[in-house]
């Protein structure tokens, strides 16, 4: 009689749990194609992301997250918290540090002004309505730079963009259908200009390249030739802007 043992491969969760400092953080995992290591990072959602190769042994990526747990305890101290548009908050709109003001009007637009050397972003309605209206103007304002943008890189790059649209996402500034539908994230606006910029030509490249491949970028660069400045912006400041909530 031969006994043969079956070793089991341990199957991949699609979240898990380290330990940092004194609180369990819930990890979400995901396995890439292109991934050639494993790989920790925290995206502009705030969820920190395990990647794993494929073949990757969950035994070794448990051990490697148990590793960069110090990694991790920085990065999330570091994390700026949810900011909420109320009375006195600094909104950075297009880049440069505006102070909401309410007006104490309950009709009116939200206008912009200026006291004391500080620029000011002034506000009616209700105290419980103020946010959304703020959030409703600085909508307006995203879409019409963007659409402005896109329009100028598109003519650029020979292809025609069919529809955008404002969303509210949580961890992507931008999304591009195959039917030229473009979605971009209104936070855009508190960015600096040139930042909108780049990725209105980022997702208006995808109409030609629907992929992250090499042509893609070149893409990019042939209608934006300095993406690299609104790209590297957006890589080390855009969870700033991600904190800005609308609720």
């Amino acid at each position: 009689m031969t006994v043969s043992t079956v070793f089991f491969k341990a199957k991949i969760p699609s979240t898990t749990e380290v330990r940092v400092a004194d609180r369990l953080v819930s990890v979400a995992v995901r396995t890439h194609a292109r991934a050639r290591s494993f790989r920790l990072s925290l995206p502009h959602s705030g969820t920190p992301v395990l990647t794993l190769p494929p073949g990757g042994r969950w035994s070794e990526a448990q051990a490697f997250l148990q590793r960069q747990s110090g990694w991790l305890a920085e990065r999330l101290d570091a994390a700026q918290g949810p900011v909420r548009f109320a009375d006195g908050v600094v909104v950075p709109l297009r880049g440069v540090p505006h102070r909401m003001v309410a007006t104490g009007k309950l009709r009116g637009r939200v206008e912009l002004d200026e006291a004391d050397g500080e620029k000011l972003l002034l506000v009616p309605g209700e105290p419980a309505h103020q946010a959304r209206r703020l959030v409703d103007w600085l909508k307006g304002e995203a879409a019409r730079e963007l659409k402005l943008r896109s329009a100028y890189h598109a003519a650029r790059l020979g292809v025609e963009v069919r529809s955008i649209t404002m969303r509210d996402q949580a961890s992507r500034w931008g999304s591009c259908s195959s039917r030229g539908s473009l979605n971009y994230n209104w936070r855009l606006i508190l960015a600096p200009p040139f930042v909108l910029d780049y990725v209105a030509a980022h997702e208006v490249a995808h109409l030609v390249e629907m992929n992250h491949s090499a042509a893609f970028w070149a893409t990019v660069k042939r209608t934006l030739p300095d993406m690299e400045r609104g790209r590297a912006w957006l890589k080390a400041h855009g969870r700033e802007l991600m904190a800005f909530r609308a609720d």
